[in-house]
């Protein structure tokens, strides 16, 4: 299937239901939602926070060592343990129900990975590629979706400063066609919008051709049963990790998925494992030393 690029990425309002976002980006595998950080506790400013919980970490992270990565791009991780700023947008219920949605064949999802992408000035596009591919090259089934991705927009996206380009209808494509970047749309939005697409979606980071840092926050979500590309587990220190919430925990991967994927020991549920507690309904053995 090949989209007719005059159609252009469908943008939506921020109240938008997730069942019309699940349709859309099940059909098109991409979508924007128009200043959904309105819709965040803090507003707008939410993000403004973010930012600035991040900027030291991101001017100390170097940039990319080849083409894939980005040799003037900055791609800063561990964003639950450095800005709590981000933890109401990585929990945002609209995109955790859309992902819900997209991701309903497997028993349980987590988070996949956190991460700003900061792309500078005179930075050349980025090969165009599925996120899917991370798995190895595993080729899964066009119609069983792993992974759900959003980049919200933390400056303004515009064609000359590098927003992401995708073809919007790439997922549905059962091999790779070597498809190229020239077919690509750029998901033009302003800032606090989210782009929301899957990982059979061929897309990638545009060339900044502008004189100004384009700044992008990358949270993605992927089925229990597949290993995360960040690692929480190590991102997050467990003396942090105590004190968060069940469910934020859970997203992390902080749970019993699939059946029996993720316990600790004796079957024990990992928030348990974490906070040092006997799981509920299992016996303590003494030592009879």
């Amino acid at each position: 299937m090949f989209y007719d690029r005059r159609m252009g990425i469908t943008h939506f309002a921020p109240d938008a239901s997730a069942g019309e976002l699940h349709e859309t980006l099940a059909r098109d595998g991409a979508l924007i939602v128009d200043d959904l950080a309105s819709t965040l506790p803090g507003g707008d400013a939410q993000l403004d926070r973010l930012i600035d919980e991040m900027t030291p970490y991101i001017d100390a992270t170097p940039a990319g060592g080849d083409s894939f990565s980005g040799r003037s791009t900055r791609r800063t991780g561990a964003l639950i343990a450095r800005s709590p700023a981000s933890h109401d947008v990585i929990q945002h219920p609209t995109i955790l129900d859309v992902t819900s949605r997209l991701l309903h064949k497997a028993t349980t999802f987590q988070l996949h990975l956190t991460q700003t992408i900061a792309i500078g000035p005179d930075s050349p596009g980025q090969p165009i590629h599925r996120d899917e591919w991370a798995f190895d090259f595993f080729e899964f089934p066009s119609d069983h979706h792993v992974q759900c991705n959003t980049i919200w927009a933390l400056t303004d996206f515009t064609d000359d400063n590098g927003a992401t380009r995708l073809i919007p209808g790439s997922q549905d494509d059962p091999i790779d066609l070597d498809r190229s970047i020239d077919e690509s749309l750029p998901a033009e939005m302003p800032k606090g919008s989210c782009l929301l697409y899957t990982g059979k979606v061929y897309h990638g980071g545009g060339a900044n051709r502008s004189e100004h840092t384009r700044i992008g926050l990358n949270v993605t979500y992927n089925v229990g049963w597949l290993r995360q590309e960040e690692n929480q587990y190590l991102a997050v220190p467990q003396d942090l990790a105590r004190d968060l919430p069940d469910d934020l925990l859970k997203l992390m991967g902080y749970r019993i998925g699939a059946y029996a994927l993720g316990y600790v020991d004796d079957v024990r549920d990992p928030i348990d494992a974490l906070r040092d507690t006997a799981a509920s309904g299992t016996q303590a053995f003494a030592s009879t030393d």
